[in-house]
């Protein structure tokens, strides 16, 4: 398992993910509002704007306040700053 910082404390299995989208479009605010109704989706913004949707395997929605460029760079590091392997 690969576990990579989204910063303030929070990680993501990276094995897990399936895709990073940005928030703009209509069909990923359309996925945003129906994961928030089957409360499956996870705020890991601290407040901050969301800059990136990230999709998981089992259909949870992750809000991150990283660019979708920055997490491909820490999903694709090993080991050292940005991620945690366990």
């Amino acid at each position: 398992m690969q576990l990579v910082s989204l910063e303030n404390g929070n990680l993501i299995n990276a094995e897990r993910v399936v895709a990073v989208i940005s928030p703009d479009s209509a069909p990923a605010k359309r996925m945003m509002q129906e994961c928030k109704k089957r409360a499956a989706l996870i705020d890991a913004t601290h407040g901050k704007k969301i800059q990136s949707v990230i999709i998981t395997d089992n259909e949870s929605v992750v809000l991150s306040f990283l660019p979708a460029e920055e997490l491909l760079k820490r999903f694709n590091h090993k080991g050292g700053d940005g991620d945690a392997e366990g």
